[in-house]
């Protein structure tokens, strides 16, 4: 199936498939909300058949947009928005502390019929203006098939450190608050998404269950309000995953909100010397429909990366 790219220089990416859904809006330009952390994120996100499949800016959490990369605790710098997470005080508003990550350009911005691909530089930035690291960031939109329903997202980073001291990633648990390690690339649902179901391979496991768990991928679905209709997301992580600078942990919730996260800092900390890089490559799936265990793992198996 065919894909459609405008390109609103200064402002956004967008990818439209053939059937005249526009499924994918990448928006660059600034937030006008420092405290939210400004930084790139995909929303809105929708599948094949139109039903939107992320939230932004929801009453809850401001700083919650679509599908972005994050840092909820980085040297004591806050990169994910909002509030901070202080042990003994809870959240606490320090704006002192939230950084930004700036959009630098796009090197590589290639359509090929069914597939988009885009390689992104950013610099991250902490909140007294110093440049702490410098991002290869890549989006690849693939695999749309209108037969399956689904769609798919690569989302890759490449992270190198350009201070002179290390960076230090954390989360909300490695800093004392239990089964709270969000952090990394952050997905947040719309309020249909609340009360969904959450399932990963091998596991009966509801959403409570899963948090903190490993594991190959992890779904997310539901049933929607304002259609007759349910979707699915599927969240999987590239072979090599398995062997980067620090492995990583689920970060999900369906109550009482919808969100998963690839958090690459759940139970511990670690560093990331000077000049050195870290590396991760993940895969969303959007799909029409409420699938089972059997259904995406087969799916992603015809996925190969």
């Amino acid at each position: 199936m065919s894909i459609r790219v405008t390109h609103a220089h200064g402002d956004h990416i967008a990818v439209t498939a053939a059937n005249g859904t526009e499924i994918l809006r990448y928006v660059y330009r600034p937030d006008p909300a420092a405290f939210e952390s400004r930084k790139p994120y995909a929303h809105p996100v929708r599948t094949l058949a139109g039903h939107t499949v992320t939230g932004y800016r929801p009453s809850d959490h401001r700083w919650h947009k679509g599908l972005q990369m994050t840092a909820s605790h980085l040297s004591g710098q806050n990169f994910w928005g909002g509030n901070c997470y202080v042990h003994g005080q809870g959240y606490v508003a320090l704006p002192e502390r939230v950084g930004s990550m700036r959009h630098d350009g796009f090197p590589v911005l290639a359509v090929d019929d069914d597939r988009l691909t885009v390689a992104e530089e950013l610099t991250w930035i902490e909140n007294g203006g110093e440049e702490w690291a410098r991002e290869m960031r890549g989006l690849i939109v693939h695999s749309v098939d209108e037969e399956a329903g689904a769609w798919a997202l690569d989302w890759s980073i490449r992270l190198t450190n350009t201070r002179e001291a290390p960076l230090r990633f954390g989360s909300p648990t490695t800093e004392g608050r239990e089964m709270a390690g969000y952090t990394g690339l952050q997905w947040r649902g719309p309020r249909d998404f609340t009360g969904g179901t959450a399932f990963a391979p091998g596991s009966d496991a509801d959403a409570d269950k899963l948090m903190g768990s490993q594991g190959p991928w992890l779904a997310f679905t539901t049933e929607h309000d304002d259609v007759d209709g349910h979707s699915t997301l599927v969240f999987a992580h590239a072979p090599e995953n398995l062997e980067a600078l620090h492995e990583s942990h689920w970060f999900v919730r369906a109550e009482p909100i919808p969100t998963v996260a690839f958090s690459w800092a759940f139970f511990e900390e670690f560093e990331l010397p000077p000049g050195e890089s870290f590396a991760y490559r993940y895969r969303v799936v959007f799909a029409d429909g409420a699938w089972d265990r059997e259904r995406v793992a087969a799916h992603l198996e015809g996925m190969p990366w």
